[in-house]
């Protein structure tokens, strides 16, 4: 090791280089890791939202003690080392350098996942909650990356390794396929939107307005008032009606008119249901006809839109028509179809020929004998 003046088959002098190499190595990276932070800030007006932001932060996750390694292969490379030295010096610099990596891409995912919340999802919780789940995915595969990688490097059968994590892989997802499925199943929600909070939909045989997109269920309020929870699975299995997404709703009545009115009335009819229709705010008519002869009235059917989906304004606007239909009815003296029997009474006596009463009784039926 020490053989009159050289230390590990080097002189001092060289050991001084190689020292100062170091030293001056591991100054000027950090000199660099100051300077670029700094000026990435000074750049960036926004210190939240901003590309500069997140440069800045991937920058200052660089550790000072994972740069000595660093500069301390940089200062061996002065020295004349043994073999084995020279290879162990350069594979603690590789898996240095390798979980520096990894740390920087930590940082750029977690940043990144931040600036997506806060500048798209910021009033979005069900988006941010998938966003946060999937920048989590992306951090599991990062570091399982890096750490196959380093054992790749130090020797070690990666293919076998893989090879059994692929089966417990397969085993693990068999046994949480459903909460697995859920989970994918929220991020589909969420990215493609077929409904989003507030939203009044119709699932099957239930209804009502989504309280909440979680990452197993979603949660609706119904019109009676009780909680509907459903898998997620379901719901992308399902028909879905959203009332929500209506930009006009389709609206459909009838009006019934009694036989024995004038056929003049009768087609003054129609124009009257055209013109009430017409006259309504926020309206489009599309047809108003007599439709067909019933047992018991002439029947009109009136087609309209109503250009607001909402359903108060719908009900409003019926009901106006109605008022005015009734009170028009009333002003042409006109009755409102109903449904209508008719009964013939029938009675006979017991006359004569010459249309006198018989006084012959009628014979009943004898009881039969036993």
């Amino acid at each position: 090791m020490f053989s009159g003046d050289r230390i590990l088959g080097n002189a001092p002098l060289t050991w001084g280089y190689a020292a100062l190499i170091a030293a001056a190595t591991l100054l000027v990276l950090t000199l660099i890791r100051s300077v670029l932070r700094r000026w990435l800030r000074l750049r960036d007006g926004d210190h939240q939202r901003s590309w500069r932001a997140i440069a800045a932060q991937v920058v200052a996750a660089t550790r000072v003690w994972l740069l000595l390694p660093l500069a301390l292969y940089a200062g061996s490379l002065r020295l004349v080392l043994t073999p084995a030295a020279t290879r162990a010096l350069a594979l603690a610099a590789l898996m240095v350098f390798l979980l520096q990596v990894a740390l920087w891409g930590h940082r750029f995912i977690a940043c990144w996942i931040e600036r997506q919340i806060n500048v798209r999802y910021e009033n979005n919780a069900e988006r941010a909650t998938v966003m946060s789940l999937l920048g989590f995915f992306a951090l599991v595969v990062l570091w399982s990356v890096i750490a196959l990688f380093a054992l790749n490097v130090l020797g070690f059968d990666v293919s076998a390794l893989l090879a059994g994590m692929g089966i417990g892989g397969i085993a693990i997802a068999l046994a949480a396929q459903n909460i697995l499925g859920d989970l994918f199943a929220s991020a589909s929600i969420v990215i493609d939107k077929p409904f989003v909070v507030g939203d009044f939909i119709i699932v099957g045989d239930y209804l009502g307005s989504v309280e909440h997109i979680g990452l197993k269920t979603t949660r609706l309020r119904s019109l009676s008032g009780e909680q509907l929870v459903f898998a997620n699975t379901d719901l992308t299995k399902s028909r879905i009606r959203n009332y929500k997404r209506m930009y006009e709703r389709r609206n459909v009545f009838t009006i019934q008119a009694a036989y024995g009115t004038p056929p003049d009335k009768l087609e003054r009819i129609a124009t009257m249901l055209r013109e009430t229709v017409r006259a309504q705010d926020r309206v489009r008519l599309d047809r108003a006809h007599l439709k067909e002869y019933t047992d018991t009235a002439v029947v009109y059917e009136v087609v309209y839109y109503t250009l607001i989906p909402d359903y108060n304004f719908y009900m409003d606007t019926q009901q106006a028509i109605n008022i005015a239909i009734y009170d028009w009815f009333q002003r042409e003296g006109i009755e409102f179809g109903r449904p209508a029997r008719v009964i013939q009474m029938q009675t006979s006596s017991l006359t004569g020929e010459n249309g006198e009463e018989s006084k012959e009784q009628p014979e009943w039926p004898k009881p039969a004998r036993a």
